[in-house]
C-alpha cells in the first residue's frame, strides 16, 4: 500500500485541511470565501495533486465518512433545533425546492437540444440525461436506480465518467451557491423570509467538556444504530428522516439541552464530510475522457447553470432571500448535507431543518423525473 492510500493517513491530512481552512477563515480574503469552500478547494488541490486519494481511487475511509459521519453531523447539528422556527420556514423552502426540481428537469431538456449529445454518446445519452436529471433532484440513489434500469453501471468507463463529470460540476455548484449570496445583493437587497434568527447551534461558544462528549458520543452512535434498524423493517423511511426525528425529538429533553457543544462537534463533521467531496473533484478522470468527457461535462454544467437561473429568477421573483434560494438550489443539485453546510456557513440556523426535509422530498422525487426525462427523450 502506497502511503498516499494509508487511511490514517488520509485521515490525518483531512483533518489539518479543516484545521486550515477554519484558520484561513479568519483572515480578510478568507472571511469573504468561508471556510466550507476552503476545505473543498485545499482538498481538491490535493487530490488532483495525488497527494491523497481520489474518486477513481478512492479508499473505504471515504465511504465510511460518507456512512456515518455525514448522517452523524446532522444529528448533532439537530441537538439545538427550534421546532417554532422549523413551521415557518417549511413552505417556502419546499415551494422553492419544487420550482428547483422543475429548473432541473426542464435545464435538463434545454441543455439536451442545445448541445445534442446523442451525436457523441449514441443512445446513452438519453439514460444519462435521466441519470442526471435524477441525482440533480435527489441524489446519488435516484441516480443509480435510473442506471440499474438500464444495466448502465456495466458500461464501466462511461459509468464512472459520468460519476467524474458528477462529482466535479456538484463541487463547483457548492462553490458557486456559496458565493451566490454576496454576488447578488450588490444588484437588489435582500427581503429575508424569516428575520429571527432560530434557537438553534447557540452553543457554538460553549466549551465542550468531558462529560457532553461522552453523552454526545453515545447519543450519536446509538440514533445511527437505531434509525439503520428502522430502516431495515420500514425500507420505504429513509433513515435519515428516522436518525433527524430522533435528533429533534431529544433536542426538546431537558438532558440534551444541558448538553455543551454538539454544535461545534457536528459541524466539525461536516467540514471533514466537505473535505471529501473536494476529494472526490477529480479533473484528470474527466480529461481522459476526451471528446466524451468534454460533452458530458459541457452538458451537465449548462443543465446546472440553466437550473441555477430558473432558481434565481423565479426565486427572487417571489422570495428574494438570497441565502435560502441558494441552499435550496443546493438541496437539489449537492443533496441535503451539503445544503445544511450552506446554512451553518450563512448562519440561517432556522434553514438547517427544513434543507433536511427538502432534500428527503428530492430522493423521492428524483427518480421518477429521471425516468421521465429518459421517456421524453
Amino acid at each position: 500500500m502506497h502511503f498516499t492510500e494509508n487511511p490514517v493517513y488520509v485521515l490525518g491530512v483531512l483533518c489539518l485541511m479543516v484545521l486550515a481552512s477554519i484558520y484561513a477563515g479568519k483572515t480578510n480574503l478568507g472571511k469573504k470565501v468561508g471556510p466550507a469552500l476552503l476545505v473543498i478547494l485545499f482538498t481538491a488541490i490535493l487530490a488532483n495533486t495525488g497527494l491523497i486519494p481520489s474518486a477513481s481511487n478512492a479508499i473505504a475511509l471515504y465511504d465510511g465518512i460518507f456512512t456515518y459521519i455525514a448522517p452523524i453531523s446532522i444529528f448533532y447539528l439537530l441537538l439545538g433545533v427550534n421546532l417554532q422556527s422549523i413551521k415557518k420556514a417549511g413552505a417556502p423552502m419546499i415551494i422553492l425546492f419544487l420550482i428547483g426540481s422543475l429548473a432541473t428537469t426542464l435545464g435538463i431538456l434545454v441543455a439536451w437540444y442545445l448541445m445534442d449529445p446523442e451525436a457523441v454518446l449514441g443512445t446513452d445519452g438519453r439514460i444519462i440525461a435521466g441519470m442526471l436529471t435524477g441525482t440533480y433532484t435527489g441524489g446519488s440513489i435516484n441516480f443509480n436506480a435510473v442506471a440499474l434500469e438500464y444495466n448502465f453501471q456495466e458500461k464501466g468507463i462511461l459509468y464512472a465518467g459520468t460519476i467524474a463529470v458528477d462529482n466535479v460540476v456538484t463541487t463547483l455548484w457548492i462553490m458557486v451557491t456559496l458565493a451566490m449570496p454576496a454576488l447578488l445583493r450588490n444588484f437588489l437587497p435582500d427581503k429575508k423570509v424569516i428575520t429571527k434568527k432560530a434557537n438553534i447551534g447557540e452553543d457554538v461558544k460553549e466549551a465542550l467538556n468531558f462529560g457532553s462528549l461522552a453523552w454526545l458520543l453515545f447519543l450519536g452512535v446509538t440514533a445511527f444504530y437505531l434509525s439503520e434498524m428502522i430502516s431495515e423493517v420500514f425500507p420505504k423511511i429513509p433513515s435519515i428522516i428516522t436518525l433527524s426525528t430522533i435528533g429533534i425529538l431529544l433536542a426538546q429533553t431537558p438532558l440534551v439541552r444541558g448538553l455543551k457543544g454538539s454544535h461545534g462537534l457536528g459541524l466539525y463533521l461536516i467540514y471533514l464530510f466537505l473535505s471529501v467531496i473536494g476529494a472526490y473533484c477529480e479533473i484528470q478522470s474527466v480529461i481522459e475522457l476526451e471528446a466524451v468527457g468534454l460533452t458530458l461535462l459541457l452538458f451537465t454544467s449548462i443543465a446546472v447553470l440553466l437550473h441555477g437561473l430558473l432558481v434565481v429568477g423565479l426565486g427572487g421573483l417571489f422570495y428574494r432571500d438570497w441565502e435560502m434560494i441558494a441552499i435550496v438550489s443546493q438541496a437539489n443539485i449537492g443533496g441535503g448535507t451539503t445544503a445544511i453546510a450552506l446554512a451553518e456557513t450563512f448562519g440561517r440556523k432556522e434553514l438547517i431543518v427544513p434543507a433536511i426535509l427538502v432534500g428527503t422530498l428530492g430522493n423521492a422525487l428524483g427518480t421518477y423525473l429521471g425516468f421521465l426525462v429518459v421517456y421524453l427523450l
